[in-house]
């Protein structure tokens, strides 16, 4: 497996990105198609058309939500916990303004630049793209949705 850093770490699920979406991507494109040039069944056309857009939107969105809400809360916690064993300290009480962007990019700072990350993301209210990108030694996620 290719090491993991910041220019390589968004991940795609191929049955889902590469099948799917395409597949339903050229299914709406004829269908809109026809809903055009088939005037004796235009509004047929329009009906299917829209049933194939809500069905892309829906499938998007459900499979977005439920993976995403359950993963950001396992990453809050991993990120506490490894924070805790580091310094002794709970996270939520030394930097209570963190917000998830900023959580969610301090994740893959390795041990030994959490701590002091973290400091400096309080200090210099770091976006999530700047803390990504302040991290030297990069540490892997390659579960991540």
């Amino acid at each position: 497996m290719k090491p993991q850093s910041y220019e390589n770490h968004i991940r795609f699920y191929p049955p889902h990105h590469f099948v799917f979406y395409p597949v339903t991507l050229i299914l709406l494109i004829v269908s809109a198609y026809y809903a055009v040039t088939d005037t004796e069944n235009t509004k047929l056309w329009i009906f299917i058309s829209s049933t194939i857009a809500l069905v892309i939107w829906s499938m998007y969105m459900v499979r977005q939500h439920y993976a995403l809400i359950l993963q950001n809360r396992i990453v809050r916690d991993e990120l506490r916990y490894r924070y805790y064993v580091l310094t002794n300290k709970r996270l939520e009480l030394v930097a209570p303004e963190l917000n998830d962007s900023q959580l969610f990019a301090l994740r893959f700072a390795p041990d030994a630049e959490l701590p002091d990350l973290v400091h400096r993301t309080v200090a210099e209210n770091l976006s999530g793209t700047a803390i990504k990108k302040s991290i030297v030694h990069w540490f892997p996620d390659y579960n991540r949705v």
